[in-house]
């Protein structure tokens, strides 16, 4: 009777002693693989496995140890330490503060710019989150900007690491689901992209309706000026004009010059071309910069020097490490070693990559590398008994009825991972829930838009988690970019350094408020995803299909001319060849048999 029982409801019972291990604080990575070993060896024990039901998960430990696509992890996590450690974050919201700063909601604006910036580079909430916390937020505090607005534009952008390429959460998801970090980072371009519009359009529109909430930067605060008093915004103005002029005469000119250094037949995808023209404008930028300094020509502005010296190397680093990735020259690890090496000489450009820097980059990648696999093995011993147990064809019979269809799959499991995410870190529910979900989202949603493919299906399927796991970074009372920010914003009233006045401190209500309008954002940014896959699919290419008869046909006829050139050669002058071509025998006897 007991082990009836135990066979029935085998899977929910599994379920919840993990519930039980996690709640009582015991580490993840340890808890996923106790649960899944002890209820392996009960389930033997009650004959529900084979005695040798764990005699290949050895080879499936030693198979994620020669994973070489989670080799992007540690990759893109000591380029973003780098890049942050050595101060790029500092240098980049001081100079694009000042491009934006006299205008309304300029800092603020800014603050989402960066953010994205850092997102592309660093690839982790915290430390966008917290840096920008201890150089912008003073300043907005300082000029009055409104608290809910100001602690809501840095914890939200902070979060764009989860959604913008290259994000460790779109490779981790990549892997889980079985597909291309190419085609994931293609994916979430777009939609990541639409997003830090969104949230530049929110503040515009608080700009013109409640400009006291986002006050301009007074002229005291502007410290890139020309001897004659003028801002310098015309020269960066013209030289971006020219930087675009440049990038269009290049889009309109790549798919010649790519197809005839790859030797390609078909069009360059649209990311590929946007990367790529972007890539070659700011090394126009950069070169302009650099001859303009070497030559005191003074054809640009301190302010469009400035801007082009701090914001082009960490942007050609990026647009280099996407567009190889997205030109297929190099796999996503490649490009993670490739922006490693960057980072490391950007900050000896810098003068400042010392043994302290390196040493701390170093530690702190180990660290992340080691937490992701620790989890990963766990979550494989746990996956591995729960596929025994035959846990996925549970899991899909609990969605196969649920009203709505696949639209209806889709709304669930966005609530199931929003109210995940508010409690734990991504890589857990990346390594839990999603391959769990992964077999009933490949058998549900292609079948949802006519056309879509089973690969384009669970990219999107990726992008659409990736966004979500986004917002609920920024939901209270749990999100975590709240309680980064809470780390970092003062608790005490303080005297500011510059004004002499008196600053009250931000409360934990202020940044809980402050959050809210960006949440909003995200949820339409998710269900315009869901609604619009094109915004995900439109960015990736259909595999070429191959007409098998005709392939034949061509690989059969060229064959053939290519023995027919060696017996030419071989043969002495005057003498025909007298025996039958064996694979011009096989093509007539494939085509009598078609006829």
């Amino acid at each position: 009777m007991e082990a009836t029982f135990l066979a029935q409801n085998f899977v929910p019972i599994m379920f919840g002693g993990l519930l039980v291990l996690l709640l009582t604080g015991f580490p993840v990575a340890f808890a996923l693989a106790a649960c899944g070993l002890g209820f392996g060896f009960i389930g033997m024990e009650a004959g529900l496995f084979p005695p040798s039901l764990f005699q290949a998960l050895p080879l499936r430990i030693f198979g994620i140890m020669q994973n070489d696509t989670l080799l992007a992890i540690p990759f893109f996590t000591f380029m973003g330490i780098i890049l942050q450690k050595s101060g790029m974050a500092e240098d980049l919201l001081e100079t694009v503060g000042q491009v934006f700063g006299p205008v309304r909601g300029g800092v603020a604006i800014a603050v989402i710019l960066v953010g994205a910036l850092l997102a592309a580079t660093t690839g982790v909430v915290a430390a966008a989150v917290i840096s920008m916390g201890l150089i912008s937020l003073p300043i907005m505090l300082r000029y009055g900007y409104s608290r809910v607005i100001a602690t809501g534009a840095i914890t939200a952008s902070g979060t764009l690491a989860q959604a913008i390429p290259p994000s460790l959460v779109l490779i981790v998801l990549a892997d889980q689901l079985g597909r291309s970090v190419g085609d994931m980072y293609a994916g979430a371009l777009v939609p990541g992209l639409l997003l830090v519009g969104l949230y530049v359009l929110f503040i515009v529109v608080v700009a013109i309706f409640k400009p006291a909430m986002v006050p301009a930067l007074p002229p005291e605060a502007r410290i890139y000026r020309e001897a004659n008093g003028k801002s310098g915004h015309v020269s960066l103005a013209f030289l971006l004009i020219l930087c675009t002029v440049v990038g269009y005469a290049w889009a309109s000119a790549h798919d010649s010059i790519m197809m005839a250094w790859l030797d390609r037949t078909q069009a360059a995808p649209g990311d590929e071309v946007v990367i790529m023209s972007m890539t070659v404008a700011s090394l126009v930028a950069l070169g302009l910069a650099i001859v303009n300094r070497l030559t005191g020509m003074g054809l640009l502005s301190k302010l469009a020097e400035q801007v082009t010296f701090v914001l082009m190397p960490p942007l050609i680093l990026i647009f280099l490490v996407l567009g190889t990735i997205f030109l297929g020259v190099a796999t996503p690890t490649e490009g993670g070693a490739m922006g490693a090496l960057g980072a490391l000489i950007l900050a000896i450009g810098k003068g400042r990559l010392g043994k302290a820097l390196l040493n701390q980059a170093l530690e702190s990648t180990a660290k992340l590398a080691s937490f992701v696999l620790f989890i990963l093995i766990g979550s494989t011993v746990f996956s591995f008994t729960f596929n025994a147990a035959d846990g996925h064809i549970w899991v899909e019979h609990l969605f196969v009825d649920m009203p709505g269809g696949a639209i209806g799959f889709l709304i669930v499991v966005n609530l199931l991972i929003f109210i995940l995410g508010c409690f734990i870190d991504f890589f857990e529910i990346a390594f839990i829930v999603i391959p769990i979900l992964a077999p009933v989202a490949e058998k549900i949603l292609p079948g949802l838009v006519p056309g879509m493919t089973p690969d384009q299906a669970m990219i999107w399927f990726g992008v659409i988690v990736a966004m979500n796991l986004q917002t609920s970074f920024l939901t209270p009372p749990f999100g975590f970019a709240l309680f980064y920010l809470r780390s970092v914003a003062p608790k005490n009233d303080y005297k500011d350094r510059v004004t002499g006045e008196n600053i009250r401190a931000v409360t934990t209500t202020e940044i809980y408020k402050g959050s809210i309008a960006f949440i909003i954002l995200q949820l339409i940014m998710v269900a315009a995803i869901i609604m619009v896959p094109s915004l995900v699919t439109g960015g990736l290419q259909e595999g070429v299909k191959i007409d098998a008869d005709a392939a034949l046909e061509q690989m059969l006829e060229s064959e053939s001319q290519t023995q027919d050139e060696q017996a030419d050669d071989l043969k002495p002058e005057g003498e025909e060849g007298q025996e039958d071509d064996p694979a011009k025998a096989l093509e007539a006897e494939m085509k009598a048999e078609k006829k």
